[in-house]
């Protein structure tokens, strides 16, 4: 049930006395997790606190592909696994700051600093992680693309160089294929 739907129970909600809209919007937000720390961060928290948040994540980014490449048998297998639990993080962080800036910034530092050659192949039967790997990295990237160039040109500015740096790793990659078949730009 939507309450776009439901004109007059909105209206009744609207005409509720302060302690009783008080008492539902603390119980409504209590049940979604995302909503609470949207409202922690809305309410508590800071320019200075959205910054430190970004530069955890690239923290934990820069960590993870540390030790992806500590491992002498890695794979597209493992690297993939890794840049979706790490996008998952990315994707949060973009929830519940709603800032958009920085969402693109952190999708440029991902796939900048993602591993993207291997030593071996990992095929099964039925997968072959090699091209899956590269599908995931060039759509991943053209979705980033895509929110950069919704950015005001001076944000745009900002992260021209490191967005250009992604597109030159890509078409200097095995990945290179993919991205002409994706249409994935060379260049900005």
């Amino acid at each position: 049930m939507k309450l776009s739907e439901h004109k007059n129970l909105k209206l009744e909600i609207l005409a509720l006395p302060p302690k009783e809209k008080d008492k539902l919007l603390l119980r409504l937000v209590a049940k979604d997790k995302v909503l609470t720390e949207h409202l922690h961060f809305l309410l508590l928290e800071n320019e200075e606190d959205l910054k430190d948040r970004v530069e955890a994540i690239k923290s934990t980014i820069l960590e993870e592909m540390q030790l992806l490449s500590k491992n002498k048998h890695l794979n597209a297998r493992d690297v993939l696994t890794s840049l979706r639990k790490l996008a998952k993080l990315v994707n949060h962080n973009l929830r519940v700051t709603k800032a958009v800036l920085e969402d693109v910034e952190l999708r440029i530092f991902l796939y900048n600093n993602a591993i993207t050659d291997f030593k071996g192949k990992v095929h099964s039967s039925i997968k072959n992680y090699e091209d899956i790997f590269a599908t995931y990295f060039v759509k991943a990237v053209l979705v980033t693309l895509r929110k950069f160039e919704k950015l005001h040109e001076d944000l745009q500015y900002d992260l021209k160089n490191e967005m250009g740096k992604l597109l030159h790793k890509i078409y200097q990659s095995k990945m290179y294929s993919t991205a002409i078949f994706l249409n994935l730009p060379e260049h900005l």
